[in-house]
């Protein structure tokens, strides 16, 4: 288990580095231009102000680099037979439900952005995978091709041209950081799953269903009323598939929203013991899920020491997150006995609701919530 811990941090190293690559490579374009552009006597506060300017046109230049890949996403999903599900940046998502597009509020930690698609129906077992995935870091390089190609039609250094420069730089690096197959923090990128997709039949249909499941999830349908087929636990052996490991995540999904908590316990403590391709965020969510099921039985112990500094930590960035308020509600109620908390957790819980995307994720965790209710009641 140690090993994996080891892993998981040199790959988490990774993306940093990328990051630290970008920050470096616009530091060396910022302080160029201040130096070789900017007359000799300028005043040091004019430079220094030019410096934050630059530094917020590079932060703008990865918003901006951001949304041209989740664009790319779309583009070349809409040219391969998929259809609009969700575009999202930060935490504002465009979401499609019944038939119309309404914008939300939702956001994922360790994520800037999302484009989800609707498959299409699977024609002997395949459908369009690499361009939907690699559309990203396409649109990611090629927009670095013209910012690059208008630095080079100005032909002199000044602040436009170093703009230019910035946002070619961060494009390439996106791009190639997604483009390139590797995993980054324990979560394929974009080129792994091009690549794995098309050489696994089981992970193709996992993506499918996955990308099945979201689209259900905008019509209001819960996982519990979705196909059963769609819902099963792989074996140990697939388990080390990141894409087949996440169906195992929904299946136990499904049995939470099922009310079979027993099960839906030691299945999750299954996956959490096992080493497996599963995202860190699902681990964490999992973690949250049992808590929720120890708690109900009364084992009090068993969910304090589910409740480790990480996951307090997981917990706070993702502190708007339906079962994570929905968590910190049963904890406030049936471990802590504070009756005041668990009310003001619930009202957070139900002005975040508002904007939630997914009705059927709420009305669940409402569900729950009153069956904690039901046990405090009944242990007063």
């Amino acid at each position: 288990m140690e090993k994996k811990k080891k892993k998981t941090s040199w790959q988490q190293w990774i993306g940093v580095i990328f990051f630290m690559l970008i920050g470096a490579v616009c530091g060396v374009l910022m302080t160029f231009y201040i130096d070789s552009a900017m007359a000799a006597d300028k005043a040091p506060l004019e430079k220094i102000c030019t410096m934050f300017l630059l530094l917020f046109v590079m932060y703008f230049g990865i918003l901006v680099q951001m949304v041209i890949h989740e664009a790319g996403h779309l583009v070349f999903g809409l040219a391969t037979g998929y259809r609009f599900g969700s575009f999202r940046i930060m935490n504002f998502m465009w979401l499609k439900e019944n038939n119309r597009i309404t914008l939300k509020h939702f956001s994922l930690a360790g994520t800037g952005g999302q484009c989800l698609m609707v498959p299409p129906d699977m024609a002997d077992g395949k459908i369009p995978v690499v361009l939907y995935n690699l559309g990203g870091s396409i649109m990611n390089i090629a927009a670095s091709v013209l910012f690059l190609c208008s630095y080079f039609i100005i032909a002199r250094m000044n602040f436009l041209s170093v703009t230019l420069l910035m946002f070619s730089v961060i494009g390439f690096i996106l791009g190639v950081m997604n483009g390139v197959p590797m995993r980054l923090g324990g979560i394929d990128n974009d080129g792994y799953n091009a690549y794995s997709l098309t050489r696994d039949d089981k992970a193709l249909r996992s993506f499918w269903i996955q990308m099945k499941v979201q689209e259900q999830n905008a019509k209001g349908i819960r996982l519990k009323d979705m196909p059963e087929e769609w819902f099963c636990m792989p074996s140990v052996e697939e388990m080390g598939n990141s894409m087949i490991a996440a169906i195992a995540v929904f299946y136990c999904n499904r049995l939470m929203d099922m009310q079979d908590f027993e099960e839906a316990n030691k299945r999750m403590q299954q996956l959490l013991e096992m080493e497996s391709g599963i995202a860190g965020i699902y681990r964490n969510l999992l973690i949250c899920d049992r808590m929720y099921c120890e708690l109900l039985d009364g084992n009090k112990d068993a969910a304090e020491k589910l409740f480790t500094k990480e996951q307090q930590k997981f917990m706070k960035s993702m502190k708007k997150f339906p079962s994570v308020l929905r968590t910190e509600y049963v904890y406030a109620l049936l471990y802590q006995s504070d009756v005041a908390r668990a009310e003001k957790i619930k009202t957070m819980f139900e002005k975040y609701a508002v904007t939630y995307p997914y009705s059927c994720d709420i009305n669940a965790e409402r569900e729950l919530m009153c069956i904690a209710e039901g046990k405090a009641a009944s242990r007063a």
